[in-house]
């Protein structure tokens, strides 16, 4: 794994060795510069704490998230069906085709998922595959593939697959962590993948960054899939190797879209191949509406370098608590190493405010209550609008199938100008939206709406834009 050269990972001097070799007996020298007030007694009675300055962010804290993340994401245990899947990810690693690896396992764009929709009715949105059969893959490749992510599996953290307190980095917000690891990961003029459609902030921090957002496309056939063809072409045409990470939000905002199982071992396969991280952007997963089955998080995944972003802006529903975190995972070295610099990153930024740190264990215990409370809702508000699309007359405007998070893609006729239907909403009705321009979705038509107002107002959003888009056909 390569790693920028902006953190600066000199020798320490002397007197850093010794200190830290002091501290590691469990020591604290008597430091004649130290400028801390805290430990001089100075410290306001209203925060009488020590202050600690922990670069990854107070260790109590950490524990109590770490202990959280155990409790709630389910770790790494290959099973058959992911033996199979990596036989699939070993193919694509080794150069081959995701739908010339087994006749079992569709191409990335043929994919198709069932799952259990609101009210636990089955769902089938897109049609059934009918080009199975794919070219054999001989005895002898399928072997040699599968000894290639053995050997990446067997160089993993050699653990149970938990997360430990030293796994865990306290930051203000995932948008902090973005900057971060494009720190740690990418020099000037280096580039990370990144999804579309999505929600442009990946774009504005690399632009910040001087890094290159690089996009790849994600697809829409009754259901959302990755253009993992698409990614392994940008891969391999980038000859210059400036490409240092892909990042998947799973699910996707606004799309919905969690990352499929086979989706998630032909990404480990190309980041194993090409050396390369996984930024993986998962605040909205415990939201899901429309799921298919085998979402899992990419939390923990302990074959490749691994960041893994949380926070309490969904898990509480709390944007204004400012915590969120990165828990890294993947191949021990490159733990080790990724941990090194970026504990020089954190130690630069300073850790979070001890008057959050202090009370993020309580907030932790708030998290199923809010939880159940956001999934009611946004399920209730749903299946909403579902009736109301239904019972609607016109019958022109619909909703993309949403796996999982807050929002949902609604499609009106493409004769309608985005911008002219939102302007018009603003003008008429004192309401406005984001149209689809605003993610790059790849055609007009598109508005996200919001399924979290309480039911009264989410009924009358739902309304404004019957009677907008009703309006633009000028249709009485």
């Amino acid at each position: 794994m390569r790693f920028s050269q902006r953190v600066d990972i000199d020798e320490p001097n002397p007197i850093a060795k010794a200190e830290a070799a002091l501290k590691a007996q469990g020591i604290r020298p008597l430091a004649l510069n130290d400028s801390n007030p805290t430990r001089h007694g100075l410290a306001p009675s209203s925060l009488s704490a020590v202050y600690a300055a922990e670069p990854r962010g107070q260790r109590y804290a950490r524990e109590a998230i770490a202990e959280y993340i155990n409790a709630t994401v389910e770790p790494y245990v290959p099973d058959a069906a992911d033996a199979s899947d990596e036989s699939v990810a070993a193919h694509v690693a080794m150069g081959g085709t995701v739908e010339s690896a087994t006749r079992t396992h569709a191409h990335a764009d043929d994919l198709i998922y069932r799952g259990e929709g609101i009210g636990g009715a089955a769902r089938s949105d897109g049609a059934a595959d009918n080009n199975a059969a794919a070219d054999n893959v001989s005895a002898n490749a399928a072997a040699d593939n599968d000894m290639r992510v053995s050997a990446a599996s067997n160089d993993a953290a050699a653990d149970n697959g938990t997360a430990e307190a030293d796994d865990v980095y306290l930051l203000s917000s995932t948008s902090q962590a973005y900057a971060w690891l494009m720190k740690l990961l990418c020099d000037a003029g280096d580039a990370v993948l990144a999804p579309k459609p999505g929600y442009p902030l990946i774009e504005s921090i690399a632009r910040l960054e001087c890094v290159e957002a690089r996009f790849y496309q994600l697809r829409f056939d009754g259901s959302w899939f990755i253009d993992i063809p698409q990614i392994k072409r940008m891969l391999a045409e980038d000859t210059e190797r400036r490409i240092r990470a892909i990042v998947v939000i799973n699910p996707n905002n606004p799309t919905g879209s969690y990352i499929k199982p086979a989706e998630r071992e032909a990404l480990v396969a190309l980041c194993i191949r090409y050396g390369i991280a996984i930024i993986a952007d998962e605040v909205f997963f415990d939201y899901p509406l429309e799921p298919f089955d085998g979402n899992r998080r990419l939390s923990g995944e302990p074959r490749v370098l691994t960041f893994a972003l949380d926070g309490f802006s969904k898990t509480l529903a709390a944007p204004h608590a400012k915590v969120g975190w990165i828990r890294v995972s993947g191949p021990a070295d490159d733990v080790r190493e990724a941990r090194r610099r970026l504990d020089i990153i954190a130690d630069d930024f300073l850790p979070m405010s001890e008057i959050v740190a202090n009370r993020i264990p309580a907030m932790l215990r708030e998290a199923p209550q809010q939880l159940d409370a956001v999934g009611a809702r946004i399920r209730a508000n749903l299946a909403t609008l579902h009736r109301m699309l239904d019972e609607d007359d016109l019958g022109v405007v619909d909703v993309l199938r949403a796996e999982g998070g807050w929002n949902v893609l609604l499609r009106f006729p493409g004769v309608i100008d985005e911008n002219d239907l939102v302007l018009s909403m603003i003008d008429n009705m004192c309401t406005s939206g984001q149209p689809g321009y605003f993610f790059d979705m790849t055609s007009n038509g598109y508005l996200a709406i919001s399924l979290l107002p309480e039911a009264p107002q989410f009924a009358c959003n739902v309304a404004t834009v019957l009677d907008a888009v009703r309006q633009r056909l000028d249709i009485d």
